[in-house]
């Protein structure tokens, strides 16, 4: 080994680390080397991590973008089946409202009740449309009913009121007997309408107005 390298580690191993001052050249230079050399490291991983981070959330919105764009495609594959859909509902709900009788119709389908049960041997008691009961697009007219005849006309009577081209619900029935084979059967027949266009505004602004 030679005596410039004895000297150059002589010089390392002499160092006095509580007096910095005191250093020779040489180590005081790898020292500030190393310094700036540590720096530059932490400045870079620090750099690089800012970087990560921004790699990490341009790959998170991308997933994003990508289901996004999946959705979007799916839609359009299936545009045409959704449009079929809707008109299938609209289809049917048209269906629904045509079983629903306009103000106009209300009367006719009350005569068509009453001579439901006149066809099949009822004695009418009682006949009374109620006070109606307006929803948001439809309205419901109770009619209270007292009839009395035998039990297979009831049931008969029953069915036929099933049977409207109309919606008619039978609700709140009570059946008692009257003497011989006759029985008394009290019921409240429900049967709705659709409102017009006007109805249904006025409708809405008095409900704002709660």
């Amino acid at each position: 080994m030679s005596s410039s390298q004895l000297s150059l580690q002589e010089q390392f191993r002499s160092l006095n680390n509580s007096d910095p001052g005191t250093w020779e050249p040489i180590p005081k230079m790898t020292v500030l080397v190393l310094a700036f050399i540590a720096v530059l490291l932490v400045g870079w991983l620090l750099a690089c991590q800012d970087k990560l981070t921004e790699w990490d959330e341009a790959q998170s919105r991308e997933e994003e973008l990508r289901g996004q764009v999946q959705d979007k495609k799916a839609q359009a594959i299936n545009l045409d089946l959704y449009k079929q859909q809707r008109d299938e509902m609209s289809q049917s709900f048209a269906a629904l409202l045509k079983q629903l009788p306009d103000k106009t119709e209300v009367k006719e389908l009350l005569v068509e009740v009453n001579q439901a049960g006149l066809g099949r041997g009822m004695q009418f008691e009682l006949f009374k449309p109620g006070k109606e009961v307006r929803q948001e697009f439809y309205a419901t007219l109770p009619i209270t009913v007292d009839v009395n005849g035998v039990y297979h006309d009831l049931g008969a009577f029953a069915s036929d009121i099933a049977k409207l081209s109309r919606i008619v619900t039978l609700n709140n029935l009570a059946i008692s007997p009257i003497g011989g084979r006759r029985l008394r059967m009290g019921i409240e027949l429900r049967t709705f309408r659709y409102l017009s266009d006007e109805e249904v505004a006025a409708q809405a602004q008095a409900g704002g107005r709660k």
